[in-house]
């Protein structure tokens, strides 16, 4: 039993155990502890909150619709009393006061937190690479990337220790572990999930997100993290029907490495199969937005980290103070023009093709999952340019503040998983993971589970 929705049915109809459910992933993690995908494992904690969930259970009480079911998050959620790191050298032995609003609702909703999940250091980096904690490897490949900056997360659920984890996206940072590591994910409108007690990278474009087994899973982790009472999971169908998805002309389809155009065009189809209107839309021109979104978010990280990059320059990964001293020479009016034109796109967008389709639909990224020796990691020329074209449909996106999912949609010739992006209005997200949830009822690709490595002899 590999999917979130699936373990917490079990759970509350008494045919699992939550203890057996959290010792079943704590010792996945020790299976697949190659992959890096833990900074730590706390086992003894929550294999006591399972104990306690059952026994909860057994005299006729449930926390919520989470009850008992193991998750682990991004390695920049607060949780009062324990350590939280950020993936970094500077932030080492922190330990904050205050918990996240979002952790205490899975928390409260019955969910079990079994550890802290590898990141980028302060979640810069698309890759999985880490010059403190080492690199996240890919389950499918431990040669491959894990995508980034929410390595950990995609990793640990791509693997299947865990069903479902928070990460952060604010260039694509939870899109693309999922979409490199074979799961879904959801980017969801900025605004919509409260940011505090989570470690900031730019305030204008973060956003926490969830990755999972499958859209219904994120669907019922939507319904816990908003708190607003909203049951996205009560809206799921098996069709289509009544949407319009657009697929655009330009940018966000073009360039494609053929072993991502011949599933994506599959995939148009079967959101025709599944009763979508599906249609080419023009959009507005993109070929600036990434400029953009760069010329807000590094200055505004590079003034979060002004006095530890002054004083502690030497403790920052190589390719991270190279971002950030970036950052801090964009100028105040540079920054100002920036989130002017940032405003100007979304009017553009929701003007243009958001007047004409409720969706749109591209890949997730131009090409397959690259290997961890064809990327460079020193934040150099290259480096600059492995980020800029790793995120580029994903990117564009944050940019704008809107949500979107991803979600397989099949596998290259090396066995590596591709992924569909589904891209939304603002509070779009029912629409999102009803079209997500319909795909995946069509598809095989999220019944693919990687194996776990075998034992040494």
């Amino acid at each position: 039993m590999n999917d979130l929705v699936q373990i917490a049915e079990a759970i509350a109809q008494g045919s699992l155990s939550a203890e057996a459910v959290v010792s079943n992933a704590l010792h996945r993690a020790q299976q697949w502890s190659g992959l890096n995908a833990f900074v730590a494992l706390e086992a003894q904690a929550a294999l006591a909150q399972a104990r306690a969930c059952d026994q909860e259970r057994a005299q006729g009480t449930l926390r919520g619709p989470l009850h008992g079911v193991p998750l682990a998050h991004k390695d920049m959620f607060f949780r009062a009393g324990i350590p939280t790191e950020a993936g970094s050298l500077i932030w080492r032995g922190h330990v904050p006061q205050a918990t996240s609003p979002l952790i205490a609702r899975l928390e409260a909703a019955g969910a079990i937190t079994i550890g802290r999940l590898h990141m980028a250091e302060f979640a810069m980096g698309p890759t999985g690479h880490n010059a403190h904690l080492g690199r996240c490897a890919n389950p499918w490949n431990a040669a491959a990337i894990s995508g980034g900056s929410s390595s950990g997360s995609g990793a640990a659920v791509g693997a299947r220790i865990i069903t479902g984890a928070l990460g952060s996206d604010t260039g694509g940072s939870v899109r693309l572990p999922a979409a490199f590591c074979g799961v879904a994910g959801l980017k969801p409108t900025n605004g919509l999930l409260p940011d505090e007690a989570m470690m900031p990278l730019s305030h204008t474009l973060d956003t926490a997100g969830p990755l999972a087994t499958s859209s219904r899973a994120l669907a019922r982790l939507m319904t816990v993290l908003t708190g607003s009472g909203h049951d996205y999971e009560a809206g799921l169908t098996l069709d289509c029907a009544g949407l319009t998805i657009g697929v655009p002309a330009h940018y966000l389809t073009e360039d494609l490495h053929p072993q991502v155009a011949a599933p994506f065009s599959a995939a148009r189809q079967i959101f025709a199969e599944l009763g979508a209107q599906v249609i080419d839309v023009a959009i507005p021109d993109h070929a600036g937005y990434p400029e953009i979104a760069a010329q807000i978010w590094a200055p505004e990280a590079a003034a979060f980290h002004a006095r530890n990059l002054a004083e502690r320059p030497q403790d920052f990964g190589e390719q991270v103070r190279n971002r950030l001293e970036a950052g801090a020479v964009i100028s105040r009016a540079q920054y100002l023009a920036a989130l002017s034109a940032r405003k100007v796109a979304q009017c553009d967008m929701l003007a243009g093709p958001f007047g004409k389709v409720d969706l749109l639909l591209t890949p997730a990224a131009r090409m397959p999952v690259p290997l961890a020796d064809d990327v460079g990691a020193n934040g150099g020329a290259a480096m600059q340019a492995m980020v800029a074209e790793l995120s580029a449909l994903t990117r564009t996106v944050s940019m704008l503040g809107f949500p979107a999912l991803v979600t397989p949609m099949g596998f290259d010739t090396r066995g590596l998983p591709l992924a569909l992006q589904l891209i939304g209005p603002p509070n779009a997200e029912q629409s999102l993971l009803r079209a997500g949830f319909a795909y995946e009822q069509a598809t095989p690709w999220l019944a693919r589970i990687p194996s776990p490595p075998s034992p040494l002899a």
